[in-house]
């Protein structure tokens, strides 16, 4: 495996809410997304949820909890079964790793694609 510049990966797309692969780890996905405005709440059951912000600032809902801001250089790790909602008032850009396969929305019908860049 060669090195990845997460910035030039996150420079190749302007989508939102749009996971793209740039690495394997452990039959992991690592990707890289841009957040802004809010995802709809969703439950990964099997897994835990890893977030690193690498810019800017989102805002992570959990179900029948008070939400946590999580800023640039911060991870929030979300465990499997719990009910969340990562939002952003504006553009930001994080770091992912999910178990290859997992569906980024929990849910296979309502998952975007997750392709490689």
């Amino acid at each position: 495996m060669s090195r990845v510049n997460l910035t030039e990966k996150l420079a190749l797309f302007s989508s939102h809410w749009d996971p793209k692969v740039v690495a394997d780890y452990n039959n992991n996905d690592v990707m890289v997304v841009k957040f802004q405005g809010e995802y709809p709440f969703h439950v990964h059951d099997t897994t835990d949820d890893f977030f690193l912000v690498l810019e800017g600032e989102m805002v992570m809902d959990i179900e029948g909890q008070e939400s946590e801001t999580v800023r640039a250089g911060e991870i929030y790790i979300v465990p499997k079964g719990v009910t969340h909602r990562p939002c952003a008032e504006k553009e930001c850009k994080v770091l992912l790793i999910e178990p290859k396969g997992e569906p980024n929305s929990g849910d296979p019908a309502t998952a975007a694609p997750k392709p490689r860049i």
